[in-house]
């Protein structure tokens, strides 16, 4: 099992996702929880390192479980995911490529989709924040 921490950022109803560098896929943002972190901590250090910001204030999402993309088959995700306030604007940094904002008819349309962000573009358009 892998544990991650994601940010669900919104945009004109549209869902934030990055592709690391080398990568086909978008992700959500975020990253794995290291041993004796918190879902909270990580995000925080993961949003910085990946997004160059700062977290202002997050409130959790909720927890979502799926197959883990690009792992052995097999290997599933436990992915709490936050939506957050940040200091500025998000902009690719360490080792991610690229930025960019979905529908979730967009990012399904994909060639290659994560599990887990589908699942979080789902919940996203019942709740009625973004578009699909």
């Amino acid at each position: 099992m892998i544990r991650t921490a994601a940010l669900a950022h919104i945009k004109d109803r549209r869902l934030l996702q990055a592709r690391s560098i080398g990568k086909d896929v978008f992700y959500m943002a975020g990253g794995k929880i290291d041993p004796g972190e918190t879902p909270e901590a990580a995000l925080r250090r993961e949003v910085r390192e990946e997004l160059g910001v700062g977290v202002i204030s997050l409130d959790e999402l909720g927890v979502f479980h799926s197959e883990a993309y690009g792992h052995t088959p097999g290997t599933r995700l436990h992915m709490t995911c936050f939506t957050a306030e940040l200091d500025e604007q998000p902009h690719p940094a360490s080792e991610i490529a690229e930025l960019r904002y979905f529908s979730g008819g967009e990012y399904a349309a994909m060639d290659h989709v994560a599990p887990g962000s589908l699942m979080v573009f789902r919940t996203l358009h019942d709740l009625g924040v973004i578009d699909w």
